[in-house]
């Protein structure tokens, strides 16, 4: 029942199905096996009397006479085809189309025979203006930087380079956080990251993120040192500087590659795109081309003119115009397919990315898509998948995503890692967290420090957290009321210390499963200070607006600034339009006068928080 495929060497019929698991989902929906009619999806009147080799007016005329009033065209729920099939001498069966339903766990388990070596897929990634869409530009011999405003990436590009014979796929993305987002979906797209550093400006803090991504993604790394062209390069600054950042370059005994490029000047652009190869030839990277497609979604929109549309890159398969997709939770047909020069394509394979129209809503960055023979498997599991989305989003995430779930795994008897995200006040605090916390790992637990660093808790570094699943603890640090939202709902787990050895302790007891009932803070909320008054007999008083939560009289709490906290100690004080209040919500101002401390200043954050026995049960 297989259509001919539009794209060349590759039919519908051809292909194999991407379910490898025991069962395989039937090319064809409607079957005689035995006796029995093996049927899925919607049928017809007139799809049945080819089924089963049954005059339609024979089905039609059996129908009426038991009340039921049809055409060749109804479709027919289970009840009236289990009718029809018992009336003309066959058995029924429905088989539900819900094998594949959770394809992002699928092990697709290719003939060897059948692979063949694909593209390998590259990431852009680096501080911001050190040059990364230029070189895009220069490989492409376009010119997308004048496009983009302010010269910053907006959306995220895919593109395809040949060189020699070879393609690679770029993927230009606007942020560490896209790239994060689409591993925090289950959406491993990169094979490669090429970490793009300024020769006259060095390892910066995005590049130090950059660096901290790829290595929790565990995708190996090219660096390419730019802006050679430029007065003051000092490539062996660069390559110094990411020596204590955890790159081991070649010229340092390691295994990264390191290529001294002008992506203005277009120098040694090719030597760049060799080195790639020459990563992707040690890969071996490969795919089977003779099966229905899988993959990533890499961007989406709603076209006001075509309707969704949506960027994806096909990591398995082939992808022919007329096939139907599963896209997350949604379904539909490739009435379109073109490459990012608008040219219509009729089939794309492993390692390409285009863009689709057809589908039914806008999917998410990250959504992972599966191809179809019919449209009925398509609407089906779509449907299915709808229904059970929010189950299926927990199970993709980590069993250990909290301390309290280590020991239960420990007794498993399997090795566990715990990654962990350190935040702390200062670089040197940070460094004596990361270096202690090493110490403990042992046979049973190793401790993996995703990233150690300075500062303020940040959604980016949730987002890390989610992708990796991972625990962040903080030092001296807080995290604001977005940041801890985000948490939340990424279930993200935060813990907050301000001694070293008690966060020390708390992980060796979370090791030997020693952890008992605690006391957790609960944050009542934070107020930010607007404005100052100096009382002579009581102090400053930080004039404020209430952001989050509630502020609690008499109080704990903690002033924050910039994201560090800088002292501790009890709400004193706490007026509403010069009344003496218990509490103030969200959105109204009040005056705070802290207990024994002065030094509060404009922008500083006053944090409301009370200690509470944590429950067995959360």
């Amino acid at each position: 029942m297989g259509k001919k495929s539009k794209g060349k060497g590759n039919t519908q019929a051809g292909r194999e199905s991407n379910v490898s698991l025991s069962v395989k989902v039937d090319k064809a929906r409607m079957k005689i096996n035995g006796g029995v009619f093996v049927y899925s999806g919607d049928i017809s009147v007139t799809e049945l009397s080819k089924a089963l080799n049954v005059p339609v007016n024979d089905i039609i005329k059996y129908l009426f006479m038991q009340g039921k009033m049809i055409t060749i065209n109804t479709i027919l729920d289970d009840e009236l085809i289990g009718m029809v099939c018992l009336e003309f001498g066959y058995d029924f069966q429905r088989k539900n189309l819900v094998e594949a339903e959770n394809f992002e766990a699928l092990e697709i388990n290719d003939d060897p025979s059948k692979l063949k070596p694909r593209p390998p897929v590259v990431t852009i990634m680096g501080h911001v203006d050190h040059g990364k869409t230029t070189l895009i530009d220069a490989i492409r011999n376009s010119n997308l930087v004048d496009s983009e405003y302010g010269g910053i990436s907006q959306e995220i590009g895919a593109y395809q380079k040949e060189i020699n014979g070879q393609k690679i796929t770029f993927i230009d993305t606007p942020g560490h956080e896209a790239f994060t987002q689409m591993r925090a979906r289950g959406a491993s797209v990169t094979d490669i990251v090429v970490l793009v550093v300024a020769a006259d400006d060095g390892v910066m803090e995005q590049t130090k993120e950059a660096i901290d991504h790829a290595h929790a993604a565990n995708v190996p790394i090219i660096v390419a040192i730019n802006k050679m062209d430029k007065e003051g390069a000092n490539p062996k600054m660069v390559r110094e500087e990411l020596l204590t950042n955890d790159v081991i370059l070649e010229e340092y005994g390691g295994d990264v590659i390191s290529v001294e490029v002008s992506a203005k000047k277009k120098d040694n652009i090719d030597g760049l795109l060799e080195a790639i190869l020459t990563v992707a030839e040690m890969l071996e990277l490969k795919a089977n081309p003779d099966r229905y497609a899988l993959g990533t979604v890499l961007e989406a929109t709603l076209d006001k003119n075509e309707g969704p549309k949506a960027t994806l890159l096909i990591q398995n398969g082939t992808l022919n115009a007329g096939d139907y997709l599963v896209v997350g939770n949604s379904y539909g047909k490739v009435r379109r397919m073109s490459n990012e020069y608008r040219e219509v394509l009729e089939t794309a394979g492993p390692s390409t990315p285009v863009s689709v129209i057809g589908l039914t809503e806008v999917p998410l960055a990250g959504d992972r898509f599966m191809a179809f023979p019919t449209e009925a498997e398509a609407k089906e599991i779509a449907s299915k998948r709808k229904e059970n989305s929010t189950t299926r989003n927990k199970n993709l995430k980590s069993s250990v995503t909290s301390l309290e779930d280590l020991y239960s795994k420990i007794n498993e008897g399997e090795t566990q890692i715990l990654n962990l995200i350190i935040k702390a006040d200062t670089t040197g605090s940070a460094e004596a967290v990361k270096q202690s916390l090493e110490k403990l790992s042992n046979d049973q637990v190793k401790i993996n420090i995703i990233r150690a660093s300075s500062g303020g808790i940040t959604e980016n570094d949730v987002l890390l957290a989610s992708a990796s699943n991972a625990i962040i603890y903080g030092f001296n640090v807080r995290p604001d009321a977005v940041t801890r939202s985000k948490a939340e709902e990424e279930h993200v787990e935060i813990r907050l210390h301000k001694i070293i050895y008690a966060l020390i302790e708390e992980i060796e007891a979370a090791m030997k499963g020693m952890l008992k009932p605690e006391y957790v803070e609960k944050i009542n909320g934070q107020a930010e200070v607007r404005k100052l008054f100096k009382a002579s007999k009581l102090g400053t008083i930080g004039g404020c607006m209430v952001i989050d939560g509630t502020i609690l009289n008499h109080s704990l709490m903690r002033l924050i600034r910039d994201g560090v906290v800088i002292y501790e100690g009890k709400i004193e004080s706490l007026q509403r339009e010069k009344d003496a209040a218990k509490e103030v919500r969200k959105g109204f101002e009040c005056g705070i006068l802290l207990e024994n401390y002065n030094d509060i200043k404009e922008g500083d954050i006053i944090e409301s928080y009370s200690m509470v026995e944590k429950r067995s049960d959360e």
